[in-house]
């Protein structure tokens, strides 16, 4: 049962990247307008077949809409921690996956910050160049040795 949690979330990290990453290309400037992207990005679903849903499209809706409306916050703690790179010089597809963990870090309290940090790093991997791996985790790390450390509070 916990693994098909497991490929349920999994699964929608991956929808909720999809979504992440589009906008970042259109005007998305309502929330109504966000569930309509959301709606209409269609589901690459490898694991599961669409009518076993799991809870999956809610979750992933709820790291959409999350991200969307803390993005100022997140953008501002990958400043924070990503040395000598400003947000604007950050690949796409790795600000959208470090947006994306750092939500998950920062504002869900039933994520481990070591699962959070994993799950980026596969997203990396898979969606990103040779060294996108290594940069995601290394600021991510970084996010999670703040917040170990009292300096990060997890809102």
């Amino acid at each position: 049962m916990q693994q098909k949690n497991k490929g349920g979330r999994r699964t929608g990290r991956r929808r909720a990247l999809e979504v992440l990453f589009g906008v970042n290309f259109a005007a998305v400037e309502s929330m109504d307008e966000l569930r309509r992207s959301f709606n209409q990005t269609p589901e690459h679903n490898e694991e599961q077949e669409p009518s076993t849903d799991g809870g999956r499209l809610e979750f992933a809706w709820m790291l959409v809409a999350g991200v969307w409306e803390n993005s100022v916050e997140l953008d501002e703690t990958i400043t924070k921690f990503s040395q000598h790179w400003k947000i604007r010089r950050i690949a796409r597809i790795e600000l959208t996956i470090l947006r994306l963990a750092l939500f998950e870090m920062l504002y869900q309290d039933d994520v481990p910050l070591k699962v959070a940090i994993n799950e980026a790093v596969e997203l990396a991997k898979r969606f990103g160049d040779d060294n996108s791996k290594n940069f995601v985790n290394g600021i991510l790390d970084a996010v999670a040795k703040a917040i170990d450390n009292g300096e990060l509070r997890v809102r």
